[in-house]
């Protein structure tokens, strides 16, 4: 038996096995400091805050068997007492040597992923200058050109087992052993960023043939409709997850006008943050700005022409506050700061920053039901109701938890009274926690 380390070992730690599920199992326990995944072994190196946190963790697991997604993993101690920056670098991936190039397997690809896609994950990471997709018996692949080595080791180091989607696109991330990418056509399955005049594929042709086997890709296509250009954004990929590719009826796609002007307000009952709190379903919210001269009128920035899109389709005609909403695209690109303007780009309220592929599969127009968040696990339905009914009566509601997180459904006589129930409640003080509101998709309770 290994002698007590506060750092556990983890052995059938398969593909499907995510650090977060690692870190849910673990958590309980104590403080993670450093977590390694070995995927090369399917192993993973969990490291505890001290040796007795370890210690009741594999006490605890010793009657119970540990599984994750179905799959039982089995723990004991290193012989490590400690993680090192060597073993962190490591990543289980034996003599492979570091190098600029990575060579990307995805898996349990449950979206399209195309070189927008993949650009948008990598290039926080360091300059991108070449990337080639392909399909192969391991399945989609990728490899990434970065341009300089340290990029492509710090990039695998951030991402390496992570998805690019919520529970899907599971990353793999080994050091390729090339020592330059070919790249003859910018299309989706290729692309030269050092090279912007190369042409797109011709008709027929395998763009890459030496690399693998091109023609099976996946086209940022909805079923049965036709090939969508998705808008000039840097939320390409999550547009592409939330909608298969195909935009909602109704929806363009290629609007690049990201103001708003929203008139037929109720001014005695309106201000910056309620609009914030309704707007900011359909998108982030840059600035507010609510007309002085007309009290009725206030302009939204939204962060893109997409977004602002989704706003102006979702929202117009609406009624809030006894009035019915007109929501149109301003004649102004941006609103200039001022006094008079209320910042919003760096608010943490702003749900698009995280799940934004989940956010906009929830889009939609205002409806009787809203959906509560981010709820304590001792809030009661009573203490929800009683927040909620002060201006409104409530028909029905269902206190129910997924996934471990408490949530609600709540549904009023009107979609007016669940539009008031949300901008005035939405991100305010319940049980400790800041609750979250959105409009349900659901007919009933």
């Amino acid at each position: 038996m290994t002698e007590p380390s506060k750092v556990i070992h983890v052995r059938n730690v398969g593909h499907e096995i995510s650090e977060n599920d690692l870190l849910q199992l673990f958590q309980p326990f104590g403080v993670i400091t450093k977590l390694v995944m070995l995927r090369a072994k399917n192993q993973a190196l969990i490291q505890m805050q001290d040796v007795p946190s370890a210690v009741s963790a594999l006490q605890f697991f010793a009657n119970v068997q540990p599984s994750i997604r179905g799959r039982n993993v089995y723990v004991q101690f290193s012989s490590h007492q400690e993680l090192t920056t060597a073993d962190q670098n490591a990543q289980g991936r034996g003599d492979e040597q570091p190098n600029r190039i990575l060579l990307v397997t995805i898996h349990h690809m449950l979206y399209p992923i195309t070189v927008e896609v993949l650009h948008q994950v990598f290039f926080p990471h360091g300059f991108v200058e070449k990337i080639v997709t392909f399909q192969k018996s391991a399945g989609f692949q990728a490899l990434i050109q970065y341009q300089s080595r340290q990029c492509a080791v710090s990039a695998r180091t951030a991402l390496q087992g992570r998805n690019i989607y919520d529970g899907c696109c599971q990353l793999d991330i080994q050091f390729s052993n090339l020592d330059e990418l070919q790249v003859n056509y910018n299309n989706e399955r290729s692309r030269d960023f050092t090279n912007p005049n190369l042409p797109s594929e011709p008709k027929g042709r395998s763009s890459q043939p030496g690399y693998g086997d091109a023609g099976g890709m996946y086209g940022v296509q909805a079923s049965g409709a036709r090939p969508v250009a998705l808008p000039q954004m840097a939320n390409a990929a999550a547009v592409a997850a939330a909608f298969g590719g195909g935009l909602p009826p109704g929806i363009s796609g290629t609007n690049d006008r990201c103001t708003v002007l929203v008139s037929n307000l109720n001014p005695d009952q309106i201000d910056e943050d309620k609009l914030f709190n309704l707007f900011s379903i359909y998108g982030n919210i840059v600035r507010i700005k609510l007309l002085r001269n007309k009290p009725d009128h206030a302009l939204v920035q939204m962060g893109d022409g997409f977004q602002a899109e989704l706003a102006v389709h979702f929202l117009k005609g609406a009624m809030l506050f006894g009035k019915r909403l007109e929501v149109n695209f301003s004649k102004h690109p941006n609103i200039t700061q001022g006094a008079d303007t209320h910042e919003y780009a760096n608010s943490n309220l702003n749900r698009f920053n995280r799940n934004a592929a989940k956010n906009y599969r929830y889009c939609c127009s205002p409806t009787k039901i809203i959906h509560i968040s981010s709820l304590s696990q001792e809030v009661t339905e009573e203490e929800i109701v009683n927040l909620l009914e002060e201006h409104m009566p409530i028909v029905n509601t269902k206190l129910f938890e997924m996934n471990g997180k408490r949530q609600a459904l709540i549904m009023f006589d009107t979609e007016e009274q669940a539009t008031e129930a949300l901008v005035c409640k939405h991100a305010t003080s319940l049980g400790g926690s800041i609750i979250r509101i959105s409009f349900s998709q659901l007919q009933t309770i």
